[in-house]
């Protein structure tokens, strides 16, 4: 939904999916840059909301309620799933500890002491998107997973400064997995960043790993490319899974893990975070 499943992520032909990106002008990126705050707005308060005995339901409603109020629409609600699993019901994903992304609101489902919580959440404002996502740590957290928020939340911001024109997306990713890796964690590979305008998800696919895949069917940064640039990394293995209810994706051995993204906007200087 929110990051871009990836089942054969380049089928397409590499020009076909460059003649599909969608360039933006300086006034669409302003207006998506509104989109942006209204997702950061109610992130930043979902972040001071996040405490033990919080439920997840909790954070959903504040967030339509926010969103509301500020005149945008919550993206996610309604999004189709794959059968047998239906719309998705919440208007935040909230995933806790090894739910890696897709988490339903709950009123069930309570906030603990030692918690990591990541929530991601998208707005559409005046016909265009926003969309990101924080990982929250909640009281007292093994140091592990105090580690693992740390490198996730450092593997974007290395995207982000080394984003320019000219620049491939595959030296990027190569160095995302690189640091990620080198940090003893694993990158999530079934789900991905995507482009965003419009649409919540336009091409291209953002892979946060290097892979043939990607080689074969690279792309090159210019100006007006925006795109949603979001790590998932695991304390533990790389592989998922997707629960019972059809929507929540965990890590296949129950380990932690953690969600960050970001709205970019390619710049002739080198980027812009349109979600801040």
């Amino acid at each position: 939904m929110q990051s871009a499943r990836l089942c054969g992520p380049f089928a397409r032909k590499a020009e076909d999916r460059l003649v599909a990106i969608r360039y933006k002008t300086p006034e669409q990126i302003d207006k998506m840059r509104q989109a942006g705050r209204i997702v950061r707005l109610v992130l930043d308060r979902l972040g001071e909301m996040v405490a033990p005995g919080v439920t997840t339901k909790e954070l959903d409603v504040e967030a339509e309620r926010l969103c509301r109020e500020h005149g945008g629409r919550c993206l996610f609600k309604g999004v189709p799933g794959r059968a047998p699993a239906g719309p998705f019901p919440g208007n935040i994903c909230c995933s806790l500890n090894d739910e890696v992304v897709h988490g339903i609101p709950s009123p069930k489902r309570v906030i603990r002491d030692g918690d990591l919580v990541s929530v991601d959440f998208g707005v559409k404002l005046d016909g265009w998107c926003g969309d990101a996502a924080e990982s929250y740590l909640v009281g007292d957290v093994a140091g592990d997973v105090r580690r693992l928020a740390d490198v996730s939340r450092q593997s974007l911001a290395l995207a982000i400064e080394m984003i320019r024109p000219g620049l491939t997306w595959s030296v990027v990713a190569g160095a995302m997995q690189a640091y990620v890796e080198g940090e003893g964690l694993s990158v999530v590979r079934e789900f991905v960043g995507h482009g965003i305008g419009q649409e919540m998800h336009e091409e291209p696919k953002v892979p946060n790993f290097l892979s043939a895949e990607l080689r074969a069917g690279d792309f090159e940064l210019h100006p007006g490319l925006v795109l949603a640039v979001e790590p998932m990394i695991n304390l533990g293995g790389r592989e998922v899974r997707t629960g019972p209810d059809g929507w929540t994706v965990v890590t296949r051995d129950g380990k932690p893990s953690a969600h960050f993204e970001q709205m970019l906007a390619v710049t002739d200087a080198g980027v812009d975070v349109l979600t801040t």
